[in-house]
């Protein structure tokens, strides 16, 4: 179950998520070992802070090189084990450079976001708190 935050201790958040978009289109990742795409994203490495892991991870996930980033939200994951806390985030990508060799095949633009989600459980409902988010912060 996912569930939102406006605060939580810094120290607990794990993951940084990054719904992106590249001229209106949905930025994908399809990850080498896996038939179904993702938001670029991942682990907070090590005293890293929060923004930069989003940062890192939209570049080693996308090859973005220059882009606007904003935070949407913090959320958590329960699953079938411990709760696990992370930060939403959206970026606007203006260009791309080369894709670094880690471990995503490819990325790919969509208009439409497609039905095989890496994560089903947990996209759609970020996609969910950033389309609400958009709407409020569009009608203030």
């Amino acid at each position: 179950m996912v569930k939102f935050y406006n605060y939580v201790d810094n120290n607990k958040l794990e993951f940084a998520v990054i719904a992106a978009k590249y001229k209106g289109k949905w930025v994908l990742c399809k990850h080498k070992d896996r038939d179904t795409y993702e938001f670029p994203g991942g682990h907070r490495e090590t005293d890293e802070d929060i923004l930069a892991t989003a940062e890192r991870e939209l570049y080693e996930e996308t090859g973005a090189i220059d882009y606007n980033i904003e935070p949407i939200s913090i959320y958590s994951y329960g699953g079938d084990k411990a709760e696990t806390f992370g930060k939403l985030y959206y970026a606007d990508i203006k260009e791309f450079g080369k894709l670094p060799n880690f471990e995503i095949e490819r990325i790919e633009l969509f208009d439409k976001l497609p039905d095989k989600w890496t994560y089903p459980e947990i996209q759609p409902k970020l996609l969910e708190k950033l389309d609400l988010v958009k709407r409020v912060m569009s009608e203030s």
